[in-house]
């Protein structure tokens, strides 16, 4: 396929949607909704058998979420996936880490959404304070044994794909 326009039809500095128009190779066309969102990472924190989960409202399903810790680099600040991983794991559970693996890099939603995360395992595990951002505030951290994580997927306690899928993507690795 190729391009032939795109229009942003919304932007804030933490996403962007557009409309592309664009020409197959047979010379028929069409046109595409993507969301453009900066890439995240997410951190699989595990020591002792237990997994460290954060739970939050998220206000487009309008239901609170357990989750591993997960998020993007703020307006203006970058720097590496790992340090991203890093960071966002003191910053929402206070913990810090001496062991890191990279499981893997996958697309969120990649039908409309140009979003990539990378996937961290973080081992050797030491407890400090949280940094939340504000929007962070009613943020919960809870560490559950295996058995535990695999039941909430179960049932639905967790709802987060990126969750259960970094959750598969490091049973792949054991």
């Amino acid at each position: 396929m190729r391009p032939v326009r795109s229009t942003v039809a919304f932007a804030n500095p933490w996403m962007q949607v557009r409309s592309d128009d664009f020409v197959r190779e047979d010379g028929s066309g069409g046109t595409y909704g993507v969301v453009d969102k900066p890439d995240f990472a997410l951190v699989v924190a595990e020591q002792d058998g237990l997994f460290h989960l954060v739970e939050q409202f998220r206000y487009p399903i309008r239901r609170r979420s357990l989750e591993f810790p997960m998020g993007g680099w703020p307006p203006g600040k970058g720097g590496t996936a790992l340090e991203l991983a890093q960071a966002e794991l003191a910053e929402e559970t206070g913990l810090t880490a001496t062991g890191w693996r990279h499981l893997g890099r996958l697309y969120e939603a990649p039908g409309f959404c140009s979003q990539g995360f990378d996937v961290f395992h973080a081992t050797g595990l030491t407890p400090g304070p949280h940094a939340r951002e504000e929007t962070e505030a009613d943020m919960e951290h809870r560490a559950v044994d295996e058995g535990e994580l695999r039941r909430l997927i179960r049932s639905g306690g967790i709802v987060d794909a990126t969750t259960i899928t970094a959750y598969g993507l490091l049973l792949l690795e054991r």
